[in-house]
């Protein structure tokens, strides 16, 4: 969870694990929830902030938002295509367009002119543009009384089937969603921006000021934004809807609304995949996580090139391995897990004593006994399927040119879910990207894998003799890095159009390594995939009978699509003390002082400059009721006027249990504050340009 950032495409043991059911346990009395747009909580906001939620209000902010395919969110905030997400969102781009002689993510960027725009690498954009009730389509292709395995197939087919009929039809990216964990099938058809150019970027040290220590705490004091511009046919896109700038921003206790990307939520597990989760899934992250750390630090500490390299990587191990602290802090609190506890008893007693909802009754047991399924395959399903064991991306790239030769010739819906027709066209994006990959950089993560990978199973494991081939893991990465042809993006290119015999006959070491542990990594995913389909069906059981106890009326748990959250400006109480709603520059001033300017504390040369032509009395960061997770990184933080007031960044200590249980007592959401971002760009940066755009001026030049 890079702070609020989530992956786009998730292939894990993470998310077969955590699935949830379809409805909260409690009804609804905070101001919680990750609405979907055809479903948005009118009467909530009715009835608790008087605010009436129109169809042409949701329209326009829908249209407004921006997903990015690196992790996280956006908005459009002018006509010409002018983008805002978070500089963390936007380092994957940072980092790829920078070399040896331009840290673009240390240092930032300003594009004073439209022809000075860098163009991303591999930054693909999408805007949702409908959304289409398919579930009956896919409920009808399951037939009764079929086995698991044929239900996953069947499921599978539809749902490639509906999104290719929507590609041919409308020509947008269509994906179809699932929804209350099977209870719902939405077919979610998006827009794409694939000529994206960075604009403006401030230097990493304000955007993530603090560093590691600051992370997941308030107060904050970063001007965490990135701009980017959407183009089409090599001018920038005209956009039709935009958020307008509130030249005043966020004040307390104002309604805010949040319209952005959560990626998952698991706040309805039952209590034995509560359990698997608590005492396999987080510690195995963790142990994973902490050995990353410590060799990217290494890495990093022999020279300022290998730090640069390494930024981005090194910052989202530190921040996911600080996330997962936090909600094993939350699976081991004894009052949540208590209450958890009750709230799964109290529905199962309801089922028990009611003859119409006896379907659910072995519906957690069911559960148990698939999560125990799982865990026995877990292991080596996230080493050799998921790619712990293999953390290169050369090693992702000559993967995917070997299962596409596989899979290609398959039928649409019979092919694995990554290599449908709906969603080829981004999987070629990604393949054919120009961004640099650096040999020694490989090398290291992928001979302290292969580390990793002898280490859990053992030197005598008979996958693990085939993958090293009677060399170390580090005289074996270095063979596979060097030899392979997989860096040439031409090379790719040829491969992937020639197919199964054109990739066979290359005899590329790792396209050779991506075959050797092929046969075992399908079989691992198959089983996980079968016991998630038995999983899905007896969650949708659980959902019919909350459903019936509880009454209809909830959102569904995050899925990395467009949700709408709501809250209020409002600041809470740690420890006794009372703690603001907002921070102001002249925190930030004082904040550096108190740290004697030590990094990670020290302030970039071009603040200490500028200090004097500041209004140090500038709203800086401020905090918000609103329900976000990760994946909302970048999401616009809005008013009843669809005016653009600040954007979320993060979330603090308290928020790192949401993805189990939702509090507003302290849990809050991390957010720029709008009137901040113009007072850095004129007095800070001199980019009137960007700040011009923003109050509605067109850029002409």
């Amino acid at each position: 969870m890079n702070r609020m950032k989530t992956p786009l495409l998730l292939v894990s043991v993470t998310t077969a694990l955590c699935c949830s059911s379809v409805l909260r346990p409690t009804p609804l009395q905070a101001d919680d929830g990750m609405w979907l747009f055809n479903d948005p909580p009118r009467q909530q906001l009715k009835q608790k902030h008087g605010f009436d939620l129109t169809d042409q209000w949701l329209e326009h902010v829908q249209k407004s938002s921006v997903r990015f395919n690196s992790g996280g969110s956006g908005s459009f905030v002018s006509k010409d295509g002018l983008v805002l997400s978070n500089h963390h969102v936007g380092a994957d781009s940072l980092q790829k367009l920078g070399d040896k002689d331009h840290n673009y993510l240390r240092d930032g960027f300003h594009a004073k002119t439209l022809a000075e725009e860098k163009r991303c690498h591999d930054l693909e954009l999408n805007v949702l543009m409908s959304i289409q009730d398919v579930t009956d389509r896919v409920n009808a292709a399951v037939k009764p009384g079929i086995s698991a395995e044929e239900a996953f197939r069947a499921r599978r087919s539809v749902m490639a089937e509906i999104e290719k009929e929507s590609l041919d039809k409308t020509g947008l990216r269509s994906d179809v969603v699932t929804l209350y964990q099977g209870g719902k099938y939405h077919l979610y058809r998006f827009k794409k921006y694939t000529d994206v150019r960075l604009v403006f970027a401030p230097e990493a040290q304000i955007a993530f000021y603090g560093g590691d220590p600051d992370n997941f705490e308030y107060p904050r004091f970063d001007l965490d934004v990135c701009f980017f511009r959407a183009y089409e046919n090599d001018k920038p896109a005209r956009i039709e809807h935009y958020l307008k700038w509130s030249a005043a921003g966020a004040a307390d206790n104002e309604l805010v609304l949040v319209s952005g990307h959560p990626g998952r939520t698991s706040r309805l597990l039952t209590m034995a995949e509560l359990a698997y989760t608590r005492d396999r899934q987080i510690p195995f992250r963790m142990r994973q996580l902490n050995r990353l750390e410590v060799l990217l630090m290494s890495y990093s500490a022999r020279s300022e090139e290998n730090a640069r390299r390494a930024k981005e990587d090194l910052f989202g191990v530190q921040n996911s391995r600080k996330a997962f602290i936090g909600r094993l802090g939350g699976l081991l609190d004894p009052v949540l897990m208590g209450k958890k506890q009750a709230d799964e008893q109290k529905l199962r007693d309801a089922v028990a004593h009611d003859p119409k909802l006896a379907d659910a009754a072995g519906a957690w047991d069911k559960i148990a006994a698939a999560q125990k399924a799982i865990a026995e395959v877990a292991l080596d399903y996230n080493l050799l399927e998921a790619g712990s064991g293999f953390n290169s991306e050369l090693f992702g790239i000559a993967r995917t040119l070997f299962r596409a030769g596989d899979e290609f010739p398959k039928p649409n819906g019979e092919r694995l879910r990554e290599f449908v027709d709906s969603g080829r066209e981004s999987l070629e994006f990604q393949l054919f990207s120009t961004s640099p990959i650096y040999e020694e950089f490989e090398i290291l993560k992928l001979a302290d894998s292969l580390t990793f990978l002898t280490e859990l199973k053992g030197s005598d494991n008979a996958t693990v003799q085939k993958v090293l081939a009677g060399k170390s893991p580090r005289e074996r990465a270095a063979e596979l890095i060097l030899g392979t042809k997989v860096k040439d993006v031409a090379m790719r290119r040829n491969l992937y159009k020639g197919g199964k015999a054109s990739v066979d006959s290359a005899k590329d070491p790792l396209i050779e390594l991506a075959r050797t542990i092929d046969t075992e990594a399908r079989a691992l995913r198959k089983s996980i995939e079968t016991q998630t389909e038995i999983k899905q069906q007896a969650h949708a059981q659980i959902g019919k009978a909350r459903f019936a106890v509880q009454g209809t009326s909830s959102y569904p748990d995050a899925t990395f699509t467009l949700r709408l959250a709501y809250g209020q400006v409002k600041g809470y109480a740690e420890n006794g003390k009372k703690i603001p709603h907002e921070t102001t520059f002249a925190g930030l001033y004082e904040r550096a002082a108190e740290q004697r300017n030590k990094p990670p504390f020290d302030l970039p040369p071009t603040w200490v400059k500028n200090k004097k032509k500041l209004d140090l009395r500038t709203p800086y960061n401020f905090v918000s009721t609103a329900d976000i997770i990760g994946g909302n990184s970048g999401s616009p933080v809005i008013n009843k006027n669809a005016e653009f007031v600040g954007i979320i960044f993060d979330g603090n200590l308290q928020s790192l249990v949401l993805d189990y249980a939702f509090s507003d007592e302290a849990a809050r959401a991390v957010s720029v504050h709008s009137r901040s971002i113009t007072e850095a760009l004129r007095k800070v940066y001199g980019a009137n340009d960007v700040a011009n755009e923003l109050m509605g001026k067109r850029r002409v030049k």
